[in-house]
């Protein structure tokens, strides 16, 4: 109806193509225009300004031979001021920012190993958005990002990289698990070292004690018993000794010792080596 009354409304964010006895007019801008029918003008076509998004998927290798699947995603637009050149100059403006990025993917890529790859997804993606910046800039189009959304390879190389992946991991696990063994068994030899040594120091300690024990009973067994010497006074602790340990021995049900043949007679023998061992162990120091 107003196309038969000579008037047309474009909508906001498009722009339409004004042609007069099919050559270009003017670009009309969004709101109501009059277009006298009967003079030759006419509408050639609408152009949206928004913002498009292209997602190409492109087949190529990598410097190691593994063949991957890049998803490039494009976001672009017609510029207002180039409607004319978006509009005439290309027929399939899909189709040719498609031809661009599958050009600079399979000219990037593949100077890459696979590792790299990932590693400079955003280099590529940055190589993908100048080259069709400096394009599309000629054909009214402008570039408003280039992202590297996914690179897959293939499932068999996915499956290898996630076993070696797995494989770090153990070995690292394993490597864990050993040092911690290496500490727990430090640790343990340091406190059987440490107990061992406390253990020595009371030993030191208990002999310390009955030796001192002796040297004051034999002293003091000296002093109020007149006529003894110190010999006899020893001679009866170790009899005296002797037969505790006789009596400890006969209350065990449960022994392992041994007896030999011997009277209490044999006990002055004892006597006279223990004391043979005390001199020369005290002539030694």
């Amino acid at each position: 109806m107003g196309q038969a009354l000579g008037c047309i409304q474009v909508d906001q964010s498009t722009v339409a193509i004004r042609e007069t006895f099919g050559k270009f007019d003017e670009v009309l801008e969004p709101g109501c225009h009059c277009l006298p029918w009967c003079l030759g003008s006419q509408v050639a076509g609408q152009l949206s300004l928004r913002v498009q998004q292209l997602d190409v998927r492109c087949e190529t290798k990598t410097k190691d031979n593994v063949f991957v699947n890049v998803v490039a995603s494009v976001q672009y637009r017609a510029l207002a001021e180039k409607a004319s050149d978006a509009f005439y100059k290309l027929s399939n403006t899909r189709s040719q920012i498609q031809a661009y990025v599958f050009d600079v993917i399979r000219a990037s890529v593949p100077k890459l190993d696979l590792d790299a790859t990932f590693e400079q997804k955003n280099d590529i993606a940055k190589a993908v958005e100048e080259e069709l910046e400096k394009a599309m800039s000629h054909y009214g189009y402008e570039i408003v990002q280039t992202l590297i959304v996914d690179i897959e390879p293939d499932e068999h190389v996915k499956r290898a990289m996630n076993e070696i992946n797995a494989a770090a991991r153990l070995r690292l696990a394993a490597n864990e698990k050993a040092e911690a063994e290496k500490i727990l068994q430090i640790k343990r030899a340091e406190g059987e070292a440490e107990s061992k040594y406390l253990a020595g120091l009371g030993i030191a300690r208990q002999r310390q004690a009955i030796v001192d024990g002796l040297r004051d009973s034999v002293l003091a067994f000296s002093e109020n018993v007149p006529g003894t010497s110190s010999k006899d006074v020893m001679d009866m602790v170790l009899v005296t000794q002797y037969f505790d340990t006789m009596k400890e021995i006969g209350a065990s049900s449960k022994t392992n010792s041994v007896f030999i043949p011997h009277g209490p007679g044999a006990v002055k023998d004892i006597a006279s080596q223990i004391r043979e061992g005390l001199l020369q162990a005290n002539a030694t120091m």
